[in-house]
């Protein structure tokens, strides 16, 4: 005799800081939705500044998105400690100066708390680093996570999905992210076949 047997969700920890890309955050918590994963969203100060001038989202339309919302500054929330199980976090966009906060281990505030328990635990760590030019102290703190096990994916469009709107560049590389955390399904959007000469 056959029952059924509940499948735990995928949980998910989701930050979004003040670098430029909001869009990459929110496009990635209705994606985890979509998904069934459970999301645990912490937003830094820049972070909301961003969302509203870029998307004119307020912070209860974000919240909506999630599941749970962690303040920044909630330094006792539940994933802030390495007992709170969860499947990846991810830090979309991921500022230089959170970035810095991660590869140098100051827990100034949930985000970097949350990834250094991310990465103190094993977990998968994905940093959508924004910023261009790169000076040294970027690429080097890049290469420190990187080091540590966190995974660094700038948002760069793929061309070869021939993209015809934003929406679609930024569809392209969270759907990448999805699938770094091992929720995506092998058909969830078009991926690279190989060249083939023109004739």
């Amino acid at each position: 005799m056959s029952r059924d047997v509940d499948v735990p969700r995928p949980r998910i920890v989701v930050a979004i800081t003040g670098a430029t890309g909001a869009i990459y955050g929110v496009r990635l918590l209705a994606m985890l939705r979509e998904c069934g994963a459970q999301t645990h969203v912490i937003v830094s100060r820049a972070g909301w500044l961003t969302l509203h001038d870029e998307m004119a989202l307020d912070r209860a339309a974000l919240r909506d998105l999630a599941d749970v919302y962690h303040d920044q500054n909630e330094v006792g929330a539940s994933i802030a400690s390495g007992s709170f199980r969860h499947d990846g976090m991810v830090v979309a966009p991921c500022s230089m100066k959170t970035l810095a906060a991660i590869a140098h281990g100051l827990d100034d505030n949930l985000i970097s708390r949350a990834a250094d328990v991310t990465l103190k635990e094993r977990r998968k760590l994905v940093l959508l680093a924004r910023e261009t030019p790169l000076t040294l102290a970027h690429l080097r703190n890049m290469i420190y996570v990187t080091e540590m096990g966190a995974i660094v994916m700038p948002p760069l469009p793929a061309f070869y999905a021939k993209p015809d709107s934003i929406e679609a560049m930024v569809d392209y590389t969270v759907q990448r992210i999805v699938d770094q955390l091992g929720l995506n399904g092998e058909d969830a959007y078009p991926r690279w076949q190989g060249l083939r000469a023109a004739d």
